[in-house]
Order: structure tokens, then sequence, then C-alpha cells
């Protein structure tokens, strides 16, 4: 009797018809998480880049200059933290990407195979909650321009000093009362994409990039005519300093750009966790890597330039940088573009919404009861959380309340990254037993009681430090806290080398269990075709 399990193809594998066949009865199987066949993993270079251009085109992503313009960082300088940031990010990003292409798993299934079948639950969680607070935010940004949709024959929604008050976790909170009816509408309607499924982003993701990439020229074009109007031109906006002032009051210029830096390269950490989502549909590894080297950091580079731009025109003419671009549409009086501009913007952010923030929560949802919650309960729930608990009004405030959010969920999504990467890059060796993700106890990845201590003890230790920060007492500024301060203003950095090196280290004790596949193993269960 043949003891294959697994098939590979042009260095892709997937399960056998027997093997999953097999697993069909497993609680710990369901269509949503199974992995793709072969013959279905149809992306190519092309659908993978537009992907990500879909996703890095849009508001949040100019924010990322804007706030560090509000907080006295010059342009230049700014466009050159969004940059490299995003290199940094897409390294963690390719790495994980391999496994999904290679073997046809999602990102829960990839939580297994490093953490455990319970463990698995702690960074599918911790995606997910941090996904939706995304959500929420990119609902925010969508709902500005429902909102200025609706101005256009409604003329109270085109008017910001139609105000209401909101409770957050921070306490009352004074919002655009159109912007909150355009937010209900927005993410109302993305959860209707989301529940539909993937293939209903296709043709959104091909469209609404190349949208918003014309409404960003236009936007930077309307702030060098504000700034020309008010006698700076082209590059005395683009060449002016540093606010000294501002950046002192920050605590310094390392300080300040650091936190930047860490911020911009967390803006795509949960990315850097659940890419295998995305990456198990690419047609082979050249795709997935071409597609997102061609499609990520040129598009970031430029939405940098534009919001970096766009924040120093308003700062000058205006005396204070404005942080979020959606507020322009209530300064436009010409309603077929603030129409045409507002439903490019609506068009870009659903696909970012749901490509980068809808579909990791409803799998990572999915996966703590296969049997009982489907990818579409997933949805809800993501929407759910989203709304009443992520509240994009408390987040999406100011650019340094923005950056304290990345900075914050970016230290403890870090080190899963790094585990992620050195469990199967140095520790497993690209070798994985697909069908023993699906066995629970009865198969290798079950580690100890269904957690990998190995992994929680390095992403616990990994964190702790940096995230002290958030708990400093008022007024303390000893030796101590400067040196936890320091250790933060690197933060993402910092939990990701000690997450990866810790976990290594403690794989080589018994924690790793018989997670390891031998050479010998391996051939035994795959079965090489042409």
């Amino acid at each position: 009797m043949s003891t294959h399990t697994q098939v590979v193809r042009n260095g892709l594998y997937e399960l056998t018809d027997t093997a999953k066949a097999e697993l069909l009865s497993s609680k710990y199987y369901n269509e949503d998480l199974a992995p793709t066949s072969v013959s279905q993993r149809t992306w190519t270079t092309y659908n993978i880049s537009m992907l990500w251009v879909g996703m890095s085109i849009c508001i949040p992503s100019l924010s990322l200059a804007s706030g560090l313009i509000g907080m006295g960082v010059s342009p230049w300088l700014s466009i050159i933290n969004v940059a490299l940031g995003n290199i940094i990010v897409l390294i963690p990003i390719q790495l994980n990407s391999q496994v999904g292409t290679k073997y046809g798993i999602p990102f829960p299934l990839f939580a297994r195979l490093t953490f455990g079948g319970r463990g698995a639950q702690i960074p599918a969680l911790l995606r997910a909650i941090t996904a939706c607070g995304w959500t929420s935010v990119q609902a925010w940004v969508g709902g500005g321009a429902v909102a200025a949709i609706i101005g256009c024959f409604i003329p109270k929604f085109a008017h910001d000093d139609w105000t209401m008050s909101l409770p957050s976790w921070g306490g009352m909170e004074t919002v655009v009362a159109g912007q909150f009816i355009g937010y209900i509408i927005f993410i109302l309607f993305i959860g209707w994409v989301a529940y539909k499924g993937m293939d209903q982003i296709k043709w959104v993701q091909n469209v609404g990039g190349p949208l918003l990439i014309a409404v960003m020229i236009a936007l930077l074009i309307w702030a060098a005519m504000y700034a020309s109007n008010a006698g700076y031109s082209f590059s005395d906006v683009l060449n002016s300093p540093n606010n000294d002032a501002l950046i002192e009051s920050g605590g310094g210029f390392a300080l300040v750009y650091l936190g930047g830096l860490m911020g911009n390269i967390a803006f795509w950490a949960t990315m850097a966790l659940n890419i295998p989502d995305f990456s198990r549909y690419a047609r082979s590894q050249k795709d997935q890597f071409r597609g997102q080297l061609y499609g990520m950091p040129v598009p970031m580079a430029f939405c940098a330039f534009v919001g970096a731009f766009f924040a120093r025109a308003t700062e000058l003419v205006d005396g204070q940088a404005m942080f979020d671009p959606t507020a322009v549409f209530y300064r436009i009086d010409n309603k077929i573009i603030v129409f045409i501009a507002a439903l490019a913007v609506v068009a870009a952010t659903v696909t970012t919404c749901v490509a980068a923030n809808v579909v990791a929560p409803a799998n990572g949802f999915s996966n703590m009861n296969p049997k009982r919650i489907s990818y579409k309960k997933g949805v809800v729930g993501t929407i759910f959380i989203a709304f009443f608990i992520l509240q994009a009004w408390w987040i999406y405030g100011s650019g340094g309340a923005y950056f304290t959010w990345m900075n914050a969920y970016g230290t403890i999504l870090s080190p899963i990254a790094a585990i992620f990467i050195a469990d199967y890059f140095v520790c497993k060796k690209k070798k994985v037993e697909v069908a023993a993700l699906f066995k629970g106890e009865e198969g290798r990845y079950w580690y100890n009681g269904g957690f990998n201590q190995a992994a929680i003890i390095a992403w616990i230790v990994a964190f702790i430090i940096p995230l002290i920060t958030y708990f400093q007492p008022a007024g303390a500024s000893n030796g101590f806290w400067t040196l936890i301060t320091w250790i933060n203003s690197i933060n993402y950095i910092w939990s990701f080398i000690i997450g990866f090196i810790v976990y290594v280290l403690l794989m080589k004790t018994s924690m790793a269990k018989d997670s390891y596949i031998s050479d010998e193993e391996f051939k035994a269960i795959e079965k090489v075709e042409s």
C-alpha cells in the first residue's frame, strides 16, 4: 500500500486524492482551510502585482508620510523613511510567501506548523484582531469618500462642521457626522464583498488601483496649486527643512525618525504573517517573488511622495499639516471632480480592506473551530469586531496616534514573523508533511498538548521589553526608562532578531518533539510527477 500523501509537480506540492479523502472527517479540516491544488495556483506576476498595487495605493499609505510631516520631519526624509521601511518589511513577506506557494497552505495552517494545533490560535487571533483594526481604519477612509459622494446630492454631507460625539476607548470623540454615516455604509459593503469570496476582489483590484493613482496625481496637483497660490513653489515645498521645534517635542530626531521607520515597517507587519493566504494561489515561486517586488515598493514610495508633499503644502499655507487626505473633499467646490475622485477612493479602498484585512481574520476565526465556523461566518465576526470594538475614530485620530498604534502591534507581531521564518527555513529545512497539519494529536505538529512551547516562549521573550514602554509612569525618566525607550525605538527589529534567535535555540531541545522530518521520511511521503 502506498504511503504517499503528497504529490510534487515542478516544485509545487498538493495532497494526493487518497490523503484528502481521509482528512475529510477530521475536525481540523474544512474546505476553506484546505491546501490549494496545483491546478488552482493560477495567479501570475501581473495578478500578484496588481493585488499589491491595489493594497498599497490607499489613503492610509499617504498618511504614513503625512504623519511624519506632522511630527516635524522634512518631506524628503519622510519619503526615504517610508521607502526604507517597506523595503525592509518586504524581506519577511517574501520569505513567508514561499511556504504558501510550495505547499498551497493558508496562514492558519502555517501557524499550526510552527505553534502547534492549539497554539496556532495565538498568531491567528493576534493577526485577526490587528486586521480588524485596519478594517475599521480603511472603512473610515472609505466612509469619508462615500460621504463625499452623497454630499454631491445632499449638501449637508459636504460640510465638515456637521459633527457628532462618539464613545471611544479614549473618551468621547468629536467626528464628522457625514463620514460616520458613510463609514456604516462602506463597512457593510466590504463585508458583502468579502462574504462572496476571493473571486469577488479580482475585478476590483484590477481597476481600483489605477483609478486611485489618478486621484493621487490630482491630489498632488491640487497641493501644488494650493501652495502656489500662497507664494510657495513646488521646490519650496519639497525641499523645506525639518520642523526642529516639533521634532524636539517628540524626543529628538533619532527617536522620532526611528519610531517612524518602525511604524512604516509595521504597516505591512500583518501581511508578513498571512501572506500565504495569497501566495498559495501563485503559479510559481518566481511569479510570487516578482509580483511582490514589482507591486509593493514603488507604489508605496509614490504614496509617500504625494503624502509628504500634500501635508507640507497644507502646513506651509495653513500653519498645520493636514493628516487625512480625505479632508480635501470638503475644500473642493466642483461636484463632478469630487464625485469621480471619491468613487475611485471607494474602489481602491475596497481592494485593500478585503485583500489585506478581512481575509486573514476570517480564516483565523474559522481556524478556531473549522467544523462550526466557516470563512463566511469569520467575515461576519470580523466586521462586528471592527465596527464595535476597534473604533477607527480612536486609532486614526492623528499622526501620532496612528504611529503609536502601528508600533504597538508591530512589536507583538514581529517575532511571530521571525519564528515562522526560523522554523520553516532553519529548523524544518522547508520539509512539511501537509496531511499531518489536519491530524491533531495524531500528527507530528501537535508538540506538547497542541502547543509548541518553544514558539510561545520565544514570542513572549522577544516583545516583552519594548512593550513595557507603554506602561511607563508619567514623569519617569531614569536610566531604566531611557533604555526601554531606546529599545522601543527599534521595536520591530529588536523583537524580530530576539524571536528568531531564541526560537532556533529552543528548537534544539526536546520542545521540538517529533516535528522534524528526515530526508528518508520526506521521500516516503512524496510522489514526484513531471
